[in-house]
């Protein structure tokens, strides 16, 4: 028992290390990385998409570039079998290194939260720079492209804005704006196309 006990352990600390090396953050030279504000389209008739018993609606087209600040994988909460994981996303003086030097960024329970001893952009700046995003892959190449992204990296993401929800009254709305922060400001996005490189 107890050699079953202490191998159990030994995996559990060398899945824990395989994560961490495989997420670990890669190193950026100062300068902004990604200039322009995500893309969207919104959509006046969405169309339904099924994910087993969740109802997916596109609600707006979303293309953007932006700098993976920060990554949390989900297993276990009411969300995680439609979307295992959130991105921390920034653009414009959000992707520069030099910035976000001054700037300590974490997730837990579905946010993104930042802080700072002295702001090195204008607190608004920040707000409208940066987003949490729920993302939903649309299939298991792009659940795959997702998990090899690293914070540091310059990711490209392209798909939907959606709302979710279950016959038995469950729903996930999206933010339909980088404007809004708080409980209600993460996008929920529906990924069809994710490619990542160093810069």
């Amino acid at each position: 028992m107890q050699r079953l006990l202490t191998a159990a352990l030994v995996l559990l600390l060398a899945l824990g290390a395989l994560h961490w090396w495989q997420h670990r953050s890669l190193t950026q030279t100062p300068g902004v990385l990604a200039p322009n504000i995500p893309e969207q389209v919104n959509l006046d008739d969405g169309t339904k998409l099924q994910r087993g018993d969740v109802t997916l609606l596109t609600r707006a087209h979303m293309e953007l570039t932006a700098r993976l600040l920060s990554r949390e994988d989900y297993s276990f909460d009411a969300g995680a079998t439609l979307a295992p994981m959130d991105f921390a996303l920034g653009w414009g003086r959000m992707s520069d290194s030099e910035v976000l030097a001054k700037i300590s960024i974490s997730q837990s329970n579905r946010f993104y939260y930042w802080h700072v001893d002295d702001f090195p952009i204008p607190r608004r700046e920040i707000e409208t720079s940066s987003a949490n995003m729920h993302l939903i892959p649309a299939d298991e190449n792009v659940r795959r492209s997702l998990e090899h992204m690293r914070p540091g990296q310059l990711v490209h993401l392209q798909g939907f804005l959606v709302d979710a929800s279950r016959p038995d009254g469950w729903q996930w709305h999206t933010s339909m704006t980088r404007d809004d922060t708080g409980n209600g400001a993460c996008e929920l996005f529906y990924v069809e196309a994710a490619e990542s490189s160093a810069r």
